[in-house]
């Protein structure tokens, strides 16, 4: 049995799906869970990673647990009480979704300093594990979708400035490769997509899909620092603004190590647009 925590986010649910198709016996959970989340065949249990007790039923039997750090509730999490639980469950091998910020950032507060810590908490376990650090996500742009579908407009800072951001599903299948395969036990992976994309090829990418024209307006980092405020903290807020505006030799840089694993070129931006296109319809 593997639990997937996080089965309803961008990377947990195209987990939970590959594994399925895998033949592998799947247990999702998450907090908002429910039966319409997951394939046919997957166990679901409603259960919160900041509430352990809640956890405790979701590892029994268990041989192998994705672990999602928590992304904005991280703080929240007891990583050690967590891998505890896991493992009197019976949990022998751990995948961490953690986050390249730990390499790249590791005096941010958010992205260095807490994710370094869950990280620790894994290699403290005892269990086999492999830590996974991708750097922006491509569906991070769903923030857009609002915009695109009532104005056919997108609103962003550091119009062409780029990323190698990565599609939540590579991210899923390099996670059911360790999961799967004792060889990666032990293993710090760094995941990024193909390419750098600026915001504004993204904007392009996305007219594309849909076969409209849409209108890129590059934010001052102040108006974008203002509308991060309403849904992220301060430390948070201008972390992500630094990465996006002045990303560091390393965050720009296109790791191979997808390409190694998955044994193919990441999906690029656009595929994933083109797959994702119904959001901005």
């Amino acid at each position: 049995m593997i639990v997937v925590t996080g089965a309803t986010g961008n990377v947990g649910r195209s987990l939970v799906r590959t594994l399925a198709a895998a033949g592998e016996k799947v247990r999702a959970t998450s907090r908002g869970i429910s039966a319409r989340d997951v394939p046919d065949g997957v166990d679901w249990r409603r259960a919160d990673l900041a509430d352990v007790e809640s956890l405790r039923a979701t590892f029994d039997g268990a041989r192998a647990l994705f672990l999602q750090s928590g992304g904005a509730s991280a703080h929240l999490l007891d990583p050690g009480a967590i891998l505890d639980a896991a493992g009197a469950g019976g949990v022998e091998r751990v995948v961490l979704l953690s986050s390249q910020g730990v390499a790249t950032r590791p005096d941010s507060p958010s992205h260095g300093a807490l994710m370094r810590s869950i990280e620790d908490a894994v290699r403290r376990s005892g269990v086999e594990r492999t830590i996974l650090r991708p750097g922006g996500f491509a569906s991070n742009t769903y923030a857009w979708a609002d915009s695109v579908r009532t104005s056919r407009t997108v609103a962003a800072p550091f119009g062409d400035v780029g990323l190698p951001v990565i599609d939540p599903a590579d991210i899923a299948e390099v996670a059911a490769t360790a999961l799967r395969d004792p060889a990666h036990a032990g293993r710090t992976y760094e995941l990024t997509g193909p390419a750098l994309i600026t915001p504004r090829q993204q904007t392009e990418a996305i007219a594309a899909a849909l076969g409209t024209p849409i209108r890129f307006t590059e934010q001052t980092r102040d108006e974008a620092r203002a509308q991060l405020l309403h849904f992220m903290p301060e430390p948070v807020a201008d972390t992500t603004l630094a990465i996006l505006g002045t990303p560091t030799p390393e965050e720009a840089r296109v790791s191979p190590d997808a390409e190694r694993i998955l044994g193919r070129a990441p999906h690029t931006y656009a595929e994933w647009a083109r797959r994702n296109g119904a959001a901005f319809r």
